[in-house]
């Protein structure tokens, strides 16, 4: 996972060379902005699921684009937006369509009834469509700011355990040099 992850992660040099982002491409090239710290990770990790969740096509360089103001992690960012990718489309569609219709609790005959007071029965079929889409919308906005939050807690939470076992480790060790020079 860890090579895959190298492999398909942005370099500054494509960010940098991309048309679109030529215009403000020296600002990416800020090496505050590539480095991997305890607080700019669950930044991208935060945003790149914010943006991939909020925006169904562009949304890479939608976390660019936050990643600058906010000083997160660009690459994290870019990377995290692949949790939306047409593989996965429409399976997060379904997911935030039902979860729309669970938040806004909207009942079939209730908007029918409503509807057709307002339309008086005609194009019921793009009137389905608009609250299918409405509904839907509405379970990606959930989903970003959900997913934004727990994605920032979760990486803050990661990076912390990960960082304590590197520092475990490096004590252990130099505790059994120490072990083995008092020894001789």
């Amino acid at each position: 996972m860890i090579r895959w992850t190298r492999t398909h992660m942005p370099t500054r040099e494509g960010l940098a060379g991309n048309r679109w982002l030529a215009p403000i491409a020296h600002r990416f090239l800020s090496p505050e902005l590539w480095r991997f710290t305890r607080r700019s990770v669950p930044r991208g990790v935060a945003l790149g699921l914010f943006a991939g969740f909020v925006v169904p096509l562009g949304q890479i360089f939608l976390a660019a684009f936050l990643a600058l103001p906010t000083r997160a992690n660009v690459p994290v960012a870019t990377l995290v937006t692949f949790v939306t990718n047409p593989f996965t489309f429409p399976f997060w569609a379904v997911a935030a369509n039902r979860l729309g219709s669970f938040i806004l609790k909207i009942d079939a005959t209730t908007a029918q009834s409503a509807m057709q007071e307002i339309e008086g029965g005609r194009l019921d079929w793009l009137r389905e469509l608009f609250q299918l889409a409405g509904v839907t919308v509405f379970g990606f906005l959930v989903l970003a700011v959900v997913s934004a939050g727990v994605g920032y807690l979760v990486s803050s939470w990661g990076w912390r355990w990960w960082i304590g076992r590197k520092r475990f480790r490096t004590m252990r060790r130099r505790r059994e040099v120490a072990a083995m020079g008092s020894e001789s």
